[in-house]
């Protein structure tokens, strides 16, 4: 097994070199590959061609003279060939703007727990786009990666190193034979989640996913991975910020790897009440006479109306309909999150009936595939029992989960 040094040989060669030399007196085996799009080098282990010629449409399609198009295509050819390595221990990359679009999508579509590392001069901004789902380490260089001097040869060597010490001391297995399962949650569904996971926990690996964007494409990664056998998806609020412009949307595929999978899945309405924001000044103007709640200094909190949470139930109905696995989907009639109990900030029933109401009409419902009313808030106790008795029930008729 080998630890992959990536990044564009024509510009940053002597700095790729230095952290392939680093690795390599840490004990650990390197392949230096080249993903520049300016074709030959002298240096590298994998040639630039020879990734290249891993693209669908062969290298021509990557050696293009439109500089943002050669990007793209060594990004998907990166992409094909890593996937096609059976010897990587680990991934380095090295890169500024460029680079980094580069070899970015190829670190996120590497299995979860595969050690991967990526120095950008993008990493102290927005790095959403480069770490995306999966678990990549950003370091930033503080320097522009562009020759090696006193601060370069620190921050590239102390990334050098953490890859090496991530490669050379794998996680000890701990024999874990409970299977993994799947949950959201919020901090406004924390008490359902907490008292689901109290009941599952003896006979399942319990994974809590945090519903902020990233956690729900993580959950539905690793679903689609197969790394997850069944999932409880109480906190589905990211649907909200998909379809009403909040900042935690999950993107439009939330819910495809359930449907691809056939996964056994029970879900809710968790925080279906909410759209999330920033501070509040960065909140659209569109927006200025709705209802918020202040969660804390950075994040803003906005009540979906009925004619949203009418949207959302339709868009989750028609996600639900696409599932062919064993479903259940229940409906706390007296409340989806701790703003949305009798008294509480978001406490509107109309809206919830329009969720509950649109759910209803566009479910199509069969045998394995059911709508669960339950007459009590989604963070009572009973909520909670409800929740873990449909789990069981769909699991053991499933004969998949053990």
């Amino acid at each position: 097994m080998k630890a992959y040094v990536i990044g564009t040989c024509d510009t940053k060669a002597r700095e790729l070199g230095y952290v392939r030399d680093l690795i390599q007196e840490a004990g650990v085996k390197t392949v230096l590959v080249n993903v520049g799009t300016k074709g030959g080098d002298q240096v590298s282990d994998i040639s630039a061609a020879e990734v290249a010629s891993r693209h669908p449409d062969g290298p021509g399609a990557v050696f293009v003279d439109d500089r943002g198009a050669a990007v793209t295509e060594m990004a998907h050819a990166l992409k094909v060939f890593l996937a096609g390595r059976e010897d990587i221990a680990g991934v380095i990359g090295l890169g500024g703007s460029g680079g980094s679009a580069i070899i970015a999508p190829a670190l996120q579509a590497l299995p979860i727990g595969v050690p991967k590392v990526l120095v950008s001069t993008l990493a102290s901004g927005d790095v959403s786009a480069y770490v995306g789902p999966s678990d990549v380490n950003m370091f930033s260089p503080v320097t522009d990666v562009s020759g090696l001097n006193r601060i370069s040869r620190r921050v590239l060597g102390n990334a050098a190193h953490a890859l090496a010490g991530m490669v050379s001391n794998p996680i000890p297995d701990v024999g874990n034979a409970r299977a993994p399962i799947a949950l959201t949650m919020f901090g406004v569904t924390t008490s359902a989640v907490q008292g689901i996971t109290a009941e599952l926990e003896q006979d399942f690996d319990c994974i809590v996913f945090h519903a902020t964007g990233s956690g729900g494409q993580s959950m539905e990664q690793l679903v689609a991975q197969g790394d997850i056998v069944g999932v409880l998806d109480i906190t589905t609020t990211e649907i909200c910020d998909l379809l009403v412009g909040g900042v935690l949307s999950a993107g439009e595929s939330r819910m495809d790897s359930i449907a691809a999978t056939a996964v056994p899945y029970v879900g809710s309405c968790g925080a279906l009440d909410m759209v999330n924001f920033w501070a509040p000044e960065t909140i659209p103007h569109v927006f200025k006479d709705r209802l918020f709640h202040h969660h804390n200094a950075q994040v803003t909190l906005m009540r979906t109306t009925a004619e949203e949470c009418a949207q959302i139930g339709q868009w989750i109905g028609r996600k639900l309909n696409a599932c062919n696995g064993p479903v259940r989907f229940l409906l706390p009639l007296k409340g989806v999150s701790a703003l949305d109990a009798k008294g509480a900030a978001f406490h509107d029933p109309d809206a919830d009936k329009a969720l509950f109401d649109a759910l209803n009409a566009t479910v199509e419902q069969t045998d394995r595939r059911k709508l669960i009313p339950v007459d009590c808030h989604i963070n009572d106790p009973e909520f909670a029992r409800a929740a873990v008795h449909h789990f069981r029930e769909i699991v053991q008729s499933d004969g998949e989960v053990n």
